[in-house]
């Protein structure tokens, strides 16, 4: 029985290390890259971690430690490295996340609109009793 559970892990995880391996080398952005590399050395530390339970050993529960360290280290350094991407024109920027925009006056003195809370003056959307703003 321990034998059929094993080979059944064992193939899961192989077609798990493949589409891994495919979306490594297509991913069109270096997100999904560093993604699939995070899964792909989970994937490895579940083969090694299966193998040890068939087997009934200990002794690779220190490579697992490790390979769960390195991988976890190199997901940071390739998320920290992706996070400084260079310019049109050569000079590297830091990505930021979105800009909070603000609701102010407009150039007549009319209330805008800038946020996704608070939607402009007669912009026809639902208010609490469920009808329509004029």
């Amino acid at each position: 029985m321990m034998v059929a559970v094993g080979v059944v892990a064992t193939a899961l995880l192989a077609v798990g290390a493949l589409l891994a391996v495919v979306r490594i080398e297509r991913g069109p952005t270096m997100l999904d890259r560093t993604v699939a590399f995070d899964v792909l050395t989970t994937v490895l530390v579940g083969a090694i971690a299966v193998e040890a339970a068939i087997s009934r050993r200990t002794e690779s529960v220190p490579i697992l430690v490790v390979l769960s360290l390195v991988g976890f280290i190199g997901s940071v350094t390739i998320a920290r490295f992706a996070a400084v991407e260079p310019d049109k024109n050569g000079s590297a920027t830091q990505r930021s996340g979105p800009r909070p925009t603000s609701v102010g006056p407009g150039p007549n003195g009319a209330g805008v609109a800038g946020s996704e809370s608070e939607p402009a003056p007669g912009s026809g959307t639902a208010n609490a009793t469920g009808g329509k703003e004029s």
